[in-house]
């Protein structure tokens, strides 16, 4: 019997789907765009995965925080840009940043 624990861990593995034309992609990408989902497409494999809970996001807000500390102390202009969704049909990839 899976206990309730070993069923959560398996929402956070990822579906994976390969072979799939850029167009064939979109397709799916507009059928299943909702919250909560997130997708990726690379070289023909589509990424299907639910978007992180708490725990990702406490994480990375600090390990953010500290960076961001790091690169005001040492005097690094730079530009926090947020999640910003990288596209390209010619290069067959999408792919939505966390934080960058």
């Amino acid at each position: 019997m899976t206990t309730t624990l070993e069923k959560l861990e398996r929402l956070d593995e990822p579906i994976l789907i390969d072979e799939l034309s850029w167009r064939e992609f979109k397709a799916v990408e507009q059928l299943l765009s909702r919250p909560g989902v997130r997708l990726s497409f690379l070289d023909g494999v589509l990424e299907i995965r639910r978007m992180p809970g708490r725990k990702h996001e406490t994480a990375k807000q600090r390990i953010s925080t500290l960076v961001d500390m790091y690169l005001e102390y040492a005097g690094i202009d730079f530009t926090p840009t947020g999640s910003v969704t990288l596209e390209s049909e010619t290069g067959r990839v999408k792919r939505e940043a966390d934080l960058s």
